[in-house]
């Protein structure tokens, strides 16, 4: 695969604009970011993993609409729309392998519908995809000329392919229907609004550490990660938005590190008594991930700006906040 690295075209900023799985940890924080940037913004979102609750802080402005749907079924909007971007999915192990025919569904139909709009409308369509992509890799650090190393049949495939689907769709609607179309792919991003048990590292580690239980390291905790705050990605998505460039383009963390190190550091922040309790590698787990995202810097002009300590520890004030709230 060839990747283009011209310079990408400064845009104007767009007016109405279209996120699909807006209720969810990452969706919300980007409708709050384009509405701050003055975008008037529809939210779809079925609510299967995302919540309302994520959106509370936006229901009082006019500029926000919440519409309650299936991504996979259909968009039930009226336009127009300048950007459509296109989040919806369940993003976390223990959501997808609870709903692996509805993510197959939204990676493929939904994706689908999502660009039809886009065509329709003359919209710059912009394409959430993942690091899972790249599999288990085995080019490190991973590229986006990287074509990847992923098990089309393991129970992370249903994610890892429709997401894969889901690029191979959008580059299809560009190259046939000339749609303005933009992907890019997440590296682990972590934050305030994540949920507790859904099966991701920092969320688990941090939920354990503020109540005093042994921290679950899969493995040896050998494994590598990059983790980036939703900060950072969303500024990410929205520089994305507004550039010419088609992607794909990286956007994650610079700094890699063990799960065994975020295991210590999640302790020492939180002043935690807990222990490390060894769990079992799940089948397929990635043993390093960590992006090249030298073209988001030459293409974008960006780069992770939150320390690592300091993203955690926001993650650490928001359960800590709810864990007062319910007490």
């Amino acid at each position: 695969m060839e990747v283009q690295r011209h310079a990408g075209r400064a845009r104007r900023t767009p007016r109405r604009a279209l996120v699909t799985g807006g209720a969810g940890f990452v969706g919300s924080h980007l409708c709050e970011y384009l509405l701050a940037e003055g975008v008037e913004v529809v939210c779809v979102d079925d609510l299967s993993t995302g919540a309302v609750e994520n959106t509370a802080a936006m229901a009082a402005d006019p500029r926000f609409t919440l519409v309650r749907a299936d991504v996979s079924e259909g968009l039930p909007v009226t336009g127009p729309f300048d950007l459509v971007a296109h989040l919806a999915s369940p993003a976390s192990p223990l959501d997808y392998l609870r709903l692996p025919v509805e993510t197959l569904r939204v990676g493929s139909a939904g994706t689908l519908h999502a660009l039809e709009l886009a065509r329709a409308h003359g919209a710059r369509f912009l394409l959430a995809s993942t690091s899972e992509v790249y599999g288990d890799p085995q080019v490190h650090p991973q590229p986006e000329d990287y074509w990847g190393h992923v098990n089309p049949v393991g129970p992370r495939s249903v994610y890892d392919e429709a997401k894969r689907f889901a690029e191979a769709a959008t580059t299809a609607y560009r190259t046939r229907h000339g749609v303005d179309t933009g992907i890019v792919r997440i590296f682990n991003t972590y934050g305030p609004r994540m949920r507790a048990h859904d099966g991701r590292v920092i969320p688990t580690f941090v939920s354990q550490a503020l109540v005093g239980e042994p921290l679950t390291v899969a493995g040896d905790g050998s494994q590598t990660r990059s983790f980036c705050h939703v900060d950072d990605t969303v500024a990410g998505l929205w520089a994305m938005a507004r550039c010419a460039h088609p992607g794909p383009i990286n956007i994650g963390g610079a700094n890699e590190m063990t799960v065994a190190e975020l295991a210590d550091r999640v302790i020492r922040l939180t002043g935690s008594r807990s222990r490390i309790r060894h769990v079992p590698l799940p089948q397929d787990d990635p043993r390093v991930r960590r992006p090249d995202t030298t073209l988001a810097r030459e293409v974008l002009g960006w780069r992770p700006s939150v320390e690592v300590d300091a993203g955690l520890a926001t993650v650490v004030e928001w359960f800590a906040r709810r864990a007062q709230a319910v007490a």
